[in-house]
C-alpha cells in the first residue's frame, strides 16, 4: 500500500490551535493587572472607604480616623446650606451650567460646524487650519491658562490694549464676567478636539454620497443634515461622552480665577480641591470624589444608550 507524499496532513475538525496557552497568556496579563490594581482599583475602593470616615490631614483624625457613616454625604446635601456660595450644591449647579454652555453648546457644536466647513476649502487651507487647531489642543494646559490670564489682565492685558487703541473702555473681565470667561476659555480649547474628531468622521464618508447629492441639486445644509449627521452619529456620541466628562472634571479654570471671585467660578473639581487639599478634610473630599464618579458614570450610560439606537438609513 503506497501513500502520496505530497498529500497534506489531515486537518482536525472543531479544534482551534492557539499560539499561546491560557497559562502563558495569563502570565503576560499579570503586569498590566498589577498596574491597574495598584493605580486604579485599590485607590477607587480606598476613596469610597475614606468617604465614610472623618479623616483629615492634621489632628487626631489624621492617624485614627473614625467611621462616620453617611455624615459626609449628608453634610454635602444639607438643604440649609446646599445652595449657598462655597457649598457643594452651588458648585454642582454651576458645573452643570458650565458643562451645558461649554461642552454641549460650545465645544461639540462649534467643532461640528468647523469640521463641516473645512471640508469645502482648498487642501492647503485645510491643512493650515488643522495645524493651528492641533497646536491649540496639544499645548500644556498651564501654558494656555497663563496665556489667557495675560490676554485678559486688566492693567497690561492684550485685550484691553486693543480696546484702548480702538477708543473703547477697558474691562475687568476676570472680575466682572468670570463665569463666561472660563466658558469661552474652555470652549476655545475643547472645540479643537471635537473638530479633529468630526473632521476624521466626515473624511471617512465615501465621496460618491456627496457627489450623488450634488447631482440631485442638494444644498450644503441638506447634505449635512441628510448624509453627514446620520453617518457620523457614533462619532457624535463618542465626542459627547468624552467632552462631557472632561468638562465636568476640568481643573484648568483654577489658573484663571482660583475659583473666585466669591466662589462664582468654583466648579465641583475646584471645590473638591479646596475641601481636600486646602481645608484638609479628606473624608469630605473623598465623598465629593465618589459623587463625581457616579455623575460621570451616569453621563456615560446615558450617551451609550443613545448610541445603541439604530442609525437611520440614508
Amino acid at each position: 500500500m503506497t501513500t502520496d507524499a505530497s498529500a497534506s496532513p489531515p486537518k482536525s475538525k472543531g479544534k482551534n490551535f492557539a499560539l499561546l496557552s491560557n497559562r502563558t497568556g495569563a502570565a503576560f496579563l499579570v503586569p498590566a493587572g498589577l498596574l491597574v490594581s495598584v493605580f486604579v482599583i485599590i485607590p477607587f475602593f480606598w476613596v469610597i472607604f475614606v468617604s465614610f470616615t472623618n479623616r483629615t490631614l492634621l489632628g487626631k483624625t489624621a492617624l485614627s480616623p473614625e467611621f462616620v457613616g453617611l455624615a459626609n454625604y449628608l453634610t454635602l446635601f444639607d438643604p440649609a446650606s446646599f445652595f449657598q456660595r462655597g457649598q457643594f450644591g452651588f458648585s454642582l449647579i454651576l458645573t452643570t451650567q458650565f458643562v451645558l454652555c461649554s461642552a454641549l453648546l460650545g465645544q461639540a457644536l462649534i467643532g461640528l460646524i468647523l469640521a463641516w466647513l473645512i471640508q469645502t476649502v482648498p487642501p492647503a487651507v485645510k491643512r493650515m487650519v488643522e495645524t493651528f487647531v492641533i497646536g491649540a489642543w496639544i499645548l500644556p494646559e498651564v501654558v494656555i491658562g497663563f496665556a489667557w490670564f495675560a490676554f485678559l489682565d486688566y492693567d497690561n492685558g492684550t485685550l484691553n490694549m486693543i480696546l484702548t487703541s480702538l477708543g473703547l473702555p477697558k474691562g475687568d473681565f476676570l472680575l466682572q464676567q468670570p463665569f463666561w470667561v472660563i466658558v469661552i476659555f474652555n470652549t476655545w480649547r475643547g472645540a479643537a478636539f471635537s473638530m479633529m474628531l468630526f473632521n476624521s468622521a466626515f473624511a471617512s464618508i465615501p465621496p460618491s454620497y456627496f457627489q450623488a447629492a450634488d447631482v440631485a441639486g442638494a444644498s450644503s445644509f441638506q447634505k449635512f443634515r441628510d448624509i453627514g449627521l446620520p453617518l457620523i452619529k457614533g462619532h457624535i456620541v463618542t465626542d459627547l461622552i468624552l467632552i462631557t466628562m472632561w468638562t465636568f472634571n476640568v481643573f484648568t479654570p483654577f489658573l484663571l480665577t482660583n475659583g473666585g471671585p466669591s466662589y462664582k467660578t468654583e466648579l465641583v473639581s475646584i471645590y473638591n480641591y479646596r475641601v481636600a487639599f486646602q481645608d484638609f478634610q479628606f473624608g469630605k473630599g473623598a465623598a465629593v470624589g465618589v459623587i463625581m464618579m457616579l455623575i460621570n458614570l451616569a453621563f456615560a450610560l446615558i450617551y451609550l444608550s443613545i448610541g445603541k439606537k439604530k442609525t437611520p438609513k440614508t
